[in-house]
């Protein structure tokens, strides 16, 4: 079977098409996620379950308002690695920023939450593909 520029660019765009409700590659693309490192966590004052924390993420930390409490104490969560979803827009949380999302596997019935960590060491900053 010959492969030809046109045929390549032909199967480029049928993989970056959204079907049945799946998201393309490009849309995947857009997500800005990055190896982080958790710098600083204290409970919010106003919220039983959540914690606001800071993440180093190589070039800037960002601030994040998380509903870990559940399943982490802060001292789990001080100078844990894990991954960032950088690029949210910022939202007012019990009145606090929260400019990222750290990324967890969840229960569906929310009674576990587990919080994603590189494999391996990884130094903050770092971009997950």
């Amino acid at each position: 079977m010959q492969t030809n520029g046109k045929n390549l660019l032909s199967f480029s765009k049928k993989l970056l098409e959204v079907r049945d409700g799946y998201r393309s590659l490009r849309d995947f693309a857009k997500l800005e996620m990055r190896v982080g490192k958790i710098v600083e966590v204290k409970r919010h004052d106003n919220a039983d379950k959540l914690y606001i924390a800071r993440i180093d993420v190589g070039d800037r930390t960002l601030q994040t308002v998380t509903s870990l409490v559940p399943y982490y104490s802060e001292e789990e969560l001080l100078g844990k690695t894990v991954v960032v979803l950088c690029n949210l827009a910022k939202a007012k949380m019990r009145g606090e920023t929260s400019e990222c999302m750290l990324l967890c596997a969840e229960t569906e019935d929310e009674s576990e939450s587990v919080l994603l960590t590189p494999e391996r060491v990884m130094p903050a900053g770092v971009r997950v593909v």
